[in-house]
């Protein structure tokens, strides 16, 4: 059975790389908002409520499935986000939604395409994902979409509140080590560009490897 709670001996260095990925973005008026597809409905509950805040005058939901998503969206990721954000109010015309991507780079070259179809040339856009999904997708989109000015949100949960949401502790510290990976490893692969990783971030991460934390390992 999944376990919302942290090991005490391991909650230190889940919160160093928990602080990692936040990117720290001020919220601000972008002229898109890109939800980035995932096994969190958090994401599009989020979207949703920038755009009742006037925020984000156009959505667009990119994802199709991943192993973690297809049980959970059998739909595809973003039309699962697309049908819930219009439960909560949005138009759905303010929402576009690419179906096809399976990984950060094509979430954004893809929805890069969509736009332009739509004769959608954005000067910003805002990038909603999880939370330890914000450094990555900065990452990727200034490699990708170095043109645009790009802000990160997630939902304002901490930690704990976040592992709650999601109902299982395991599965979300697998996702930071591997979101965590991933930053130095798709750098190099020139699929991002090159984020600093102080040595307490890079310590943390590999006491969590370590510790057996590997199933989202490349």
């Amino acid at each position: 059975m999944a376990t919302t709670e942290l090991p005490p001996n391991l909650r230190g260095d889940v919160v160093t790389l928990w602080a990692y990925h936040d990117m720290g973005h001020q919220l601000r008026r972008c002229d898109v908002g890109i939800g980035l597809g995932s096994h969190d409905l958090g994401v599009a509950i989020h979207t949703a409520g920038l755009y009742h805040q006037g925020l984000l005058d156009r959505i667009v939901f990119t994802g199709a499935n991943a192993p973690t998503t297809i049980e959970r969206f059998p739909h595809g990721e973003a039309v699962h986000y697309r049908d819930h954000v219009i439960s909560l109010g949005v138009p759905a015309e303010a929402i576009l939604i690419e179906t096809e991507a399976t990984n950060t780079s094509q979430n954004l070259t893809n929805t890069r395409q969509v736009l332009a179809d739509a004769g959608i040339h954005p000067a910003s856009v805002m990038l909603i994902s999880r939370p330890y999904q914000q450094r990555r997708a900065y990452a990727t989109c200034r490699k990708v979409w170095p043109d645009v000015e790009a802000v990160c949100s997630s939902q304002p949960l901490p930690l704990d509140d976040y592992v709650a949401s999601i109902g299982d502790v395991d599965r979300v510290v697998t996702m930071l080590v591997g979101d965590t990976q991933r930053i130095t490893e798709y750098a190099r692969l020139g699929f991002a560009i090159e984020q600093d990783v102080p040595e307490p971030v890079h310590a943390a991460y590999q006491r969590l490897v370590d510790a057996g934390f590997t199933s989202r390992l490349i």
